[in-house]
This record gives C-alpha cells, sequence and structure tokens, in this order.
C-alpha cells in the first residue's frame, strides 16, 4: 500500500504503557490486555506479540475470530473472549483453546453439550476453561449474583469444563461524580457478594477480575486477581481519570499515545471570497484564500463530525479543516499565498507529540463529542499500518 494516508504505531510507547501497568499493580495481580476491535485500532497481532514478549498473562477479544487471527500469528496466551458465541464457533474454542465467558444456564449447558461431543469425537479426556460473568450494574452480559452459585455448581458438575475465573464490569468507573464512584463501590461489593455465593458451594472462582482502566488507575483497593487494561495500554486516560487528577490525588502514571494518524496535501486551490466548500456548502469563503485537499475522509475514520472544529497540523502550525468532511477526502482553509505549505507536505491528523502532531485522540473526540475510544477504533482497515 502506498496511500498518503497512513496510521504509525509506535512500538516503544506500546512497551512503555505495559510497564507502566506493570509496575502500578502489584506483582502478584495478572494482567489482561484487551486486544478486541484490532487492537484498538493499533493492530492485535502486534499487540499481543508484544504483551507475550513482556510476559502479559491473558489478552481479551471480542469475537472468536479475532482469537483465531492471535493464534494464526503464533499467539500462544491465554485468550479470554469476553462476548457471545455462536453455537458454530464453540468447536473452535475448544480446539483453539479459547476462554469464553459464561453467563447464562441455556449458554452453559449448549456449552456443556459441545465440549462432550468434541471430547468424544477427538477421544480426549479433559476439561476446558471457562470465566463466569456476573452482571453487577453494568446491564450487559452477565448472570445476578444471586445466581452465580446454582451456575458454577453446573459447570464444576459437567464433564468437560471447569470455572477458570469470574469476572464483572464496571459502568462508570471513569466518572468522578459522587454518585457515580458509590455506584463503582455499590458494583464492586455485589461482584464480592457472587464470588462468595460461589466459595459457599465448595468451588473455587478461580482467577477474578472487576478493574477496567479506570478503577484500575483509581480504585487500586478492588483489583482481585487480574485487571483488565483496556484504553491505557494505547496511551490515553479514561476519561475523568486523568493524568492531572491523579498527580492531585499523589499517583504518577504517565501514558504515551501509540498511534499517529496523518495524510498528505494532494492539491492546492485558490479559493475567490463567496465561493463554498464541500458538500451542503456548510462553508463559504470570507475572503480570497487558498484551499488545501487532503485524501482522508470518514470512510477512513475521520469522523463526519469533526467538522466544524478540527484543525491538522502542517509543518508545525494548525489549520482548520472546512466544509463537511467527505468520504474519501477533507479540505482545510491555508490562507492565501501561503508559502509555508506545499503539495505532498505531511499533514498530521492526531499522534504523540514525537510524531509532530499539535492533536491527540482526546482533542478529537472532545470536538466530536465522543470518547478516544471511537476515534481510535474507527480507523478503517483501508488505512495501511506502518510499525515504527
Amino acid at each position: 500500500m502506498n496511500r498518503c494516508t497512513k496510521a504509525t504505531i509506535y512500538k516503544e510507547n506500546l512497551k512503555y504503557n505495559l510497564k507502566q501497568i506493570r509496575n502500578y499493580v502489584k506483582p502478584d495481580v495478572k494482567i489482561c490486555v484487551a486486544v478486541k476491535a484490532d487492537g484498538y485500532g493499533h493492530n492485535a497481532v502486534l499487540t499481543a506479540q508484544i504483551a507475550e514478549e513482556l510476559g502479559i498473562d491473558f489478552l481479551a477479544v471480542a469475537t472468536v475470530d479475532e482469537a483465531l487471527e492471535l493464534r494464526n500469528a503464533g499467539i500462544k496466551s491465554n485468550i479470554l473472549l469476553l462476548s457471545i458465541c455462536t453455537p458454530p464457533e464453540m468447536n473452535d474454542l475448544f480446539e483453539y483453546q479459547i476462554t469464553p465467558l459464561v453467563f447464562s444456564e441455556e449458554y452453559i449447558k449448549l456449552l456443556i453439550k459441545t465440549s462432550d461431543l468434541f471430547c468424544e469425537t477427538h477421544n480426549l479426556n479433559k476439561k476446558f476453561k471457562v470465566h463466569l460473568a456476573i452482571d453487577t450494574g453494568m446491564g450487559r452480559i452477565g448472570c445476578y449474583p444471586q445466581e452465580a452459585g446454582e451456575q458454577a455448581k453446573m459447570i464444576s458438575n459437567s464433564d468437560h469444563l471447569e470455572l477458570g475465573g469470574m469476572c464483572t464490569h464496571f459502568a462508570v468507573s471513569d466518572s468522578l461524580t459522587t454518585d457515580n464512584q458509590e455506584y463503582t463501590k455499590k458494583q464492586y461489593e455485589q461482584f464480592k457478594l457472587a464470588v462468595e455465593n460461589v466459595k459457599a458451594c465448595g468451588i473455587n472462582p478461580g482467577i477474578c477480575s472487576c478493574a477496567n482502566s479506570a478503577a484500575i488507575l483509581n480504585n487500586q483497593d478492588i483489583l482481585f486477581d487480574m485487571v483488565r487494561p483496556g484504553i491505557i495500554t494505547y496511551g490515553y486516560y479514561p476519561d475523568d481519570i486523568t493524568k492531572e487528577y491523579l498527580q492531585s490525588k499523589g499517583k504518577t502514571f504517565d501514558l504515551k499515545p501509540v498511534l499517529s494518524l496523518e495524510t498528505k496535501v494532494v492539491a492546492i486551490k485558490h479559493f475567490y471570497k463567496g465561493q463554498s466548500v464541500s458538500y451542503g456548502r456548510t462553508f463559504t469563503c470570507s475572503k480570497d484564500t487558498d484551499i488545501a485537499v487532503l485524501p482522508i475522509g470518514y470512510a477512513d475514520g475521520l469522523l463526519r463530525r469533526f467538522s466544524p472544529g478540527l484543525k491538522v497540523t502542517i509543518n508545525g502550525k494548525n489549520y482548520p479543516v472546512v466544509g463537511r468532511i467527505c468520504m474519501d477526502q477533507c479540505m482545510i482553509d491555508i490562507g492565501k499565498d501561503n508559502k509555508d505549505v506545499k503539495l505532498w507536505d505531511k499533514v498530521m491528523i492526531f499522534g504523540p507529540k514525537e510524531s509532530g502532531a499539535l492533536n491527540t485522540a482526546d482533542d478529537l473526540a472532545k470536538i466530536g463529542n465522543t470518547i478516544s475510544y471511537e476515534v481510535l477504533t474507527s480507523i478503517t482497515k483501508r488505512v495501511q499500518r506502518v510499525i515504527e
């Protein structure tokens, strides 16, 4: 691929962030790195390889296909499947050693039936680990705490499944409002109740985890056996839990953005006062000026709602995107007779400081009224990933 538009992934920044996480939590706490959605747009295989090199314990994916991509690339680490697996995919769980979350009697029965048949077909006498998901207030998949004991019994009494762990997910741990911090504590207490219910049945709950990125940074007293970092792996703080907030609490946790997004100037045209730019004629030149065209649009992940408001960086200076962002292109106002901008100049959309960008994914998120997660995972496959 030789497109002007590309995303650069900085391996050393990724390693730096993973080491920061490892040093921040206690040595006996395991780490499960979220590499779903192609590693939040950062290349899942690369992230997994570096995580393995650093001794990370688990990797988390959202689909069986994501897990198979890792296995086919030679990844040997434990893989946790966070979302629902369809019946036709279940054999892959057992063949490729993928650990699913379970959360209902119906789903557990289906896995028991499939695992029995798989072991009979392959003449195996073994047990496959599953993790029991608990809904403590996220309102998504997961059994309720009071159901945990009975579901753990079903797993324990099966021939080929065993309980490898338990988990829950916090809904508002990235918010600092009093109500939301209290809600997180309530979720934690509900999860403890679920774990105790399983223990009361004489069953080992296995590896228990509840802390996402925000809880890792702000709730170090509720980490359990394993933490599940997501966005902090890739160099961004989770919403209210900023670097400045942590410093105010006497905590030091530094991150480096792992990805930059760039393109090039492919055309420069002179526009006269009164001429309009792009679809809908939402921008009209108030004076004579020069407009540069960039070969990047919402089909690349530069969301349509970033305009107006977005500025991009060329040779250390910011220039505003004008008019609506198109599917494959957008336009910027560089001013009349600008000698600092030339054809084929590099244009930084966002990235770490060393990339020459003046924006981060957080800056774009504020413009688009969204979060850095969406900015990063919106970068599509047609944007070439370059690893440095």
